[in-house]
Order: C-alpha cells, then sequence, then structure tokens
C-alpha cells in the first residue's frame, strides 16, 4: 500500500513538474514573441517617419529645380552658348543658398542636349566632359523628357533632380540640382537618430569620388558626417539576422534596414537607421502621434504626400505651376521679364480653373506658420 502511495505522489510530482516546466517555457517563448512583435512594431513607426522625410526632400528638391530651369538669364546663357554666364549664375545661386540658408551643400549644372557638361556651379574644370560615362539614369530622361528625383550613383552618390530645360517648346538642355546626403542624415542626427547611407560596391567603379569612402560590413558608406563610435558597435552586429529580419537590438541600441533605392526603384544599398537607448525610449513614447523626423503634423505630412504624388493641382503641367507660385519671390529684374509669359499663360484657363488656383494659393497661405 505504502509502495503504491509512493507510486502515486511521485507521478503526482512528476506531472506538477512538466506542467510547470511546460509553462516556464511557454512564457518565455511568449515574452520572446511579444518582444519581437514590439520591436517590428516600433520599425514600422520609425520607417513610416523616415519614408515621409524621404519623400518630402525629393519633393522640395523638385520643386526648387523647377522653378530654377525657368529662370530667363540662364535660358539665355545656354541659347548663347555663353559657359561663363551660365557659371556665374549658378554660383551666385549656390552661395547665396550657402549664405541666408540651412543647405551648405547645393550643387547646381547644366548639360546640353547630349549630356556633356556645360556649366558647373563649383567650377570650370568638367565643362565639355561627357555625362554618360558615369550616369546610366540619365539615358532614359533624353528620351521622354521627363523630370526625374531621387537618390542616384554617379561619381557620388546624392540626391539628384535633373529636369529638362525648355526655351518656348524647344529643348535646350538639362538643369541638376544636388545635394549631399550629409545634410539629409544632419536632420536625423539633429532628433538623436543615426544615419548611414550605404551604397552597394558594385557601384565604386564610377563613383571616382568615393574610392576612399569607409566600408560598413559589404557596404560603402556615403554620408561622411556618420557616428564612429556607432559604426564600431554595427560592425559587431548580426548582419544576417538585421537583413533577415529588418531589424536587430543590442545594448539597449535598434538597429534597422531599409532598402536604398534610386529615381528607377532599383536598389542601390541600404539605409541603415540607429537609435540609440534615448531615441528607443522616446520613439516608443511619442510614436503614435508625433512625427519625429520631420516636426509636421500627421495630416500636413499626408498633404505633403499628396503633393509629391500629384503636384500638379489645378495647374494643367509643371511649367505653369512653377511659373505661377514662384513668381512672387523672385528678384525685381527677373520677375519682370516673365510677367508678360504669365499673364499669357493664364488667359488659357477657363474662370473656374482660375478660380480652383486662386483658393489652392489662398489655403497654402494660411497654413504659412500653423505647423508646430
Amino acid at each position: 500500500m505504502k509502495t503504491i502511495s509512493k507510486r502515486i505522489s511521485k507521478l503526482y510530482f512528476i506531472t506538477i513538474f512538466v506542467i510547470l516546466f511546460a509553462l516556464s517555457v511557454s512564457i518565455l517563448f511568449f515574452a520572446k514573441e511579444s518582444h519581437k512583435d514590439r520591436f517590428q512594431e516600433l520599425r514600422r513607426y520609425v520607417i513610416d517617419d523616415f519614408q515621409k522625410s524621404l519623400a518630402y526632400e525629393n519633393a522640395d528638391l523638385l520643386s526648387f529645380s523647377l522653378a530654377l530651369s525657368e529662370d530667363g538669364a540662364l535660358k539665355n546663357a545656354i541659347t548663347s552658348d555663353s559657359e561663363q554666364d551660365a557659371y556665374e549664375i549658378l554660383s551666385g545661386i549656390a552661395k547665396r543658398f550657402k549664405e541666408y540658408t540651412h543647405i551648405k551643400t547645393l550643387r547646381l549644372q547644366v548639360f546640353d542636349n547630349d549630356f556633356f557638361i556645360f556649366a558647373q556651379s563649383w567650377g570650370n574644370a568638367s565643362v565639355g566632359l561627357p555625362m554618360w560615362w558615369f550616369r546610366d539614369d540619365l539615358e532614359k530622361l533624353k528620351h521622354n523628357k521627363r523630370p526625374k528625383v531621387g537618390i542616384e550613383t554617379g561619381r557620388m552618390l546624392t540626391f539628384k533632380a535633373t529636369i529638362p530645360i525648355r526655351n518656348g517648346q524647344e529643348y535646350i538642355g538639362y538643369l541638376e540640382v544636388i545635394k549631399f546626403v550629409d545634410e539629409f542624415a544632419q536632420k536625423f542626427h539633429q532628433q538623436g537618430i543615426e544615419l548611414f547611407a550605404l551604397m552597394e560596391t558594385q557601384f565604386l567603379k564610377q563613383a571616382s569620388l568615393m574610392q576612399e569612402f569607409p566600408f560598413l560590413g559589404q557596404y560603402v558608406i556615403a554620408n561622411k558626417n556618420f557616428n564612429q563610435k556607432l559604426k564600431v558597435k554595427a560592425d559587431e552586429i548580426n548582419w544576417s539576422e538585421l537583413e533577415s529580419v529588418g531589424y536587430y537590438y543590442d545594448d539597449k541600441i535598434l538597429y534597422l534596414l531599409e532598402p536604398m533605392y534610386n529615381g528607377e526603384r532599383q536598389e542601390i544599398g541600404k539605409y541603415l537607421i540607429v537609435l540609440p537607448p534615448e531615441a528607443v525610449a522616446y520613439y516608443q513614447k511619442r510614436h503614435q502621434n508625433v512625427s519625429l523626423l520631420t516636426r509636421l503634423r500627421d495630416k500636413d505630412i499626408y498633404s505633403v504626400v499628396k503633393l509629391w504624388e500629384n503636384p500638379l493641382g489645378s495647374y494643367k503641367n509643371d511649367k505653369d505651376k512653377t511659373l505661377i507660385e514662384w513668381l512672387p519671390k523672385l528678384r525685381k529684374e527677373d520677375r519682370i521679364a516673365l510677367e508678360k509669359e504669365a499673364k499669357a499663360m493664364l488667359e488659357k484657363y477657363s474662370r473656374d480653373e482660375l478660380v480652383d488656383i486662386i483658393l489652392e494659393s489662398r489655403h497654402k497661405e494660411k497654413k504659412i506658420g500653423a505647423i508646430e
């Protein structure tokens, strides 16, 4: 009888042990899965903000390029084949931006219709050289004449907006506005987030200005203002897991990896977004209502993205929209030359179309100063 009782007690003990063990394993498993879900959700919010900031960067660069391509003095320099005049115009614009705005690395260049360099804002050393040697992205533009914008490879990985220049109905060349990736990365740094713009090594052959740039894993770091201490840490993380899952969390630092696409939606590298502990904590508290990267309200961000998707609004084409929006911002001598063209253009619009344009302009005026 005692033997049976001992067996029952032992069986009971084993059963309880197995149940508790299974329960512990289940708790650990679900806790781990919950931990993963939490970081996947956090990743989704950060990447969403990142993509909005990227879209805003491209839209802003494209808008400026469209306006500059209508500069009358620049067109005159091109049609009169005056490379020196074009250089002085471009360098003057770049100098004013560096002096009066936050944009310190703006570069401007003009190509002729065969994509030979006509003028550059930073000097005359490359005038006459062909761009198509190291810019595969220009071939499509030569045929479709559509403005293009995005991060592109070349002698250096940069944001580029390339716009056909028209004098009346005649195409007389192309304007390209360039911004370094460093300024884009700086915006994130100001918010406590570090960005590494990583270019695939296959593009190093044409990237003559990046031959001495440092590597991170299998990639070349395109921005010079990266955080050196975080680079050391990033060199030691599990890149296989980072690439398969999309994030990696180690030592209270969150690493996110996002594909880098050029203007043709071809993958040319990765964005490594690094959130130190303070940024992780802040984002966990504020990700629902605050856009950390752009400081815009959600509805304002939505408007910016919609503007990027459908930039014309009530206007019939890019030229009309840019001409009307930038006319009040031009210097007096530049404005006088374009006012007649603007009046002639508006005569082609119906009364209802003109009313829509006025209403859109007033809405934009009301929004100024409203963004927090």
